[in-house]
C-alpha cells in the first residue's frame, strides 16, 4: 500500500491512476524486457491519447513529425528498397505517435522527475549485468515466460570483452546508458540533496560512468561528454565549454591524422592507450577503406546526393552498400546519415533539428 502511494504521489491530476501506474512499471521494464515494458507501455499510451484536452494539432512540436510522416510515407511509393521502406515505417512512426500520447504523463516537472528516477532504477539491472560479466565472469542467456524475457549477458561481453550486460551488444548497451546519463548526472547535481542520498547518486552516477566506458562504444564516450552542457545547461557554458575544449585537445592530437609526430607521440603518453587506440581503430589500419565508418559515411553521403528528396527507402542501405563497395553493412553506422539514406534530406532535416530545438 505505501508503495502504490508513493507511485501516485505525483501523477498528473489529468491522468488517471490506472494509467500512471501503467507508465510508471513500463519505464521501469524498459531496459529489460520490450515485452513486460509493452504490456504496461501500450496501454498507458492508448489511454495517453483518449479524451485529451489538448489538441493535437495546437502543439507546435508535433508538426517536424507529423511532417516526416508524410514525407517518408510518399516516399515509401518510389523506395528502391521495396516493401522494407514500409517495414521500416515501424522504426519511426509509432514514436511520433509515442511522443504526444506520453505528454500526459509528463506534464509537470514533479512527474517528469519522478518518471526518470524510474528509468534511472530500470537501468541498475543493466549496470549489475554488465559489471558482474566483466568482472565476475557471469553468463548467460538468462531466460524467463519460455523466452519472451532474455538476459543476454554473454561472458566476458559481447564483442570482444565489451560490456554488454543483459542486452546482446555492448553499442546498444552503450546507447542505453547514454540515455540513462544525463537522468543519473541530474541526480547528482540537484540542490538540496541530503547526505545520504547523494553519496547514492554519486555511486549510481560513478558506476555508470564506469559500465559506460567499458562498452567500448566510441558513440557512448561521445554521448557521455555531450551531455554535460545540456544538463548543465547554457548559464555554464561560458566556462564548461573552454574545459572541455581543453580535456579533449589532447585526445584530437593523439587521434587525428596529419599531427606533428612529437606531439602525437606527446599526446598519446598522456592519454590512455586504450582511448586513443579505440578511437583511431589503429588496431584495424589493414582493413579497406569500404569496411570502416568513413568508408559507410562517404558512399552514405553519395546515396544522398543522388536521391535527395525521398531517400531510398528504409534498409536500403544494407542492399545497395554490397552492390556498390562488395563488403555488406547493414546500415550507415550514422543515424542522421541513415535517415538521409532512407528517406531523403527533408525528412533529415525535420526529425533531426526538432529534436535538437527540444534539447
Amino acid at each position: 500500500m505505501r508503495l502504490l502511494v508513493w507511485i501516485d504521489k505525483y501523477r498528473p491530476v489529468s491522468t488517471s491512476r490506472l494509467a500512471w501506474f501503467l507508465f510508471q512499471y513500463g519505464l521501469f521494464f524498459l531496459p529489460s524486457s520490450v515485452f513486460l515494458a509493452g504490456l504496461f507501455l501500450l496501454p498507458a499510451f492508448l489511454f495517453g491519447s483518449l479524451k485529451r484536452q489538448d489538441s493535437y494539432w495546437r502543439d507546435f512540436w508535433n508538426y517536424p513529425f507529423f511532417c516526416a510522416s508524410v514525407l517518408m510515407l510518399i516516399g515509401c511509393f518510389t523506395a528502391y528498397s521495396g516493401w522494407l521502406a514500409w517495414a521500416g515505417l515501424a522504426n519511426w512512426l509509432p514514436f511520433f505517435w509515442i511522443f504526444w500520447a506520453a505528454q500526459p504523463y509528463l506534464k509537470t516537472s514533479a512527474a517528469r522527475r519522478r518518471s526518470a528516477q524510474w528509468l534511472m532504477a530500470g537501468t541498475v539491472p543493466v549496470l549489475v549485468t554488465g559489471l558482474g560479466q566483466i568482472f565476475l565472469g557471469w553468463s548467460g542467456p538468462w531466460q524467463l515466460l519460455n523466452g519472451l524475457v532474455i538476459w543476454f549477458v554473454d561472458p566476458g561481453g559481447q564483442p570482444n570483452g565489451r560490456l554488454s550486460g543483459l542486452f546482446d551488444y555492448a553499442n546498444i548497451t552503450g546507447a542505453w546508458l547514454t540515455l540513462a546519463w544525463p537522468f543519473f548526472l541530474a541526480t547528482l547535481l540537484q540542490p538540496f540533496l541530503d547526505r545520504s542520498h547523494r553519496i547514492v547518486a554519486f555511486i549510481l552516477a560513478l558506476t555508470l560512468c564506469v559500465a559506460l566506458v567499458l562498452t567500448d562504444s566510441r558513440n557512448a564516450w561521445g554521448g557521455l561528454i555531450l551531455a554535460i552542457p545540456f544538463v548543465l545547461g547554457p548559464a555554464s557554458w561560458i566556462w564548461l565549454v573552454p574545459l572541455l575544449i581543453l580535456m579533449m585537445t589532447p585526445i584530437a592530437f593523439a587521434v587525428l591524422p596529419g599531427v606533428d609526430v612529437e606531439l602525437q607521440q606527446w599526446a598519446r603518453k598522456l592519454v590512455p592507450d586504450s582511448i586513443w587506440a579505440r578511437l583511431s581503430d589503429i588496431k584495424y589500419l589493414d582493413r579497406p577503406l569500404s569496411s570502416t565508418r568513413l568508408g559507410q559515411w562517404k558512399e552514405a553521403l553519395n546515396l544522398v546526393s543522388s536521391r535527395p528528396f525521398f531517400g531510398w527507402g528504409a534498409a536500403a542501405f544494407s542492399v545497395l552498400y554490397p552492390l556498390r563497395k562488395g563488403i555488406w553493412h547493414g546500415h550507415a553506422h550514422n543515424l542522421p546519415l541513415e535517415i538521409a539514406v532512407s528517406h531523403g534530406l527533408p525528412v533529415y532535416l525535420l526529425i533531426v533539428f526538432g529534436i535538437l530545438g527540444l534539447l
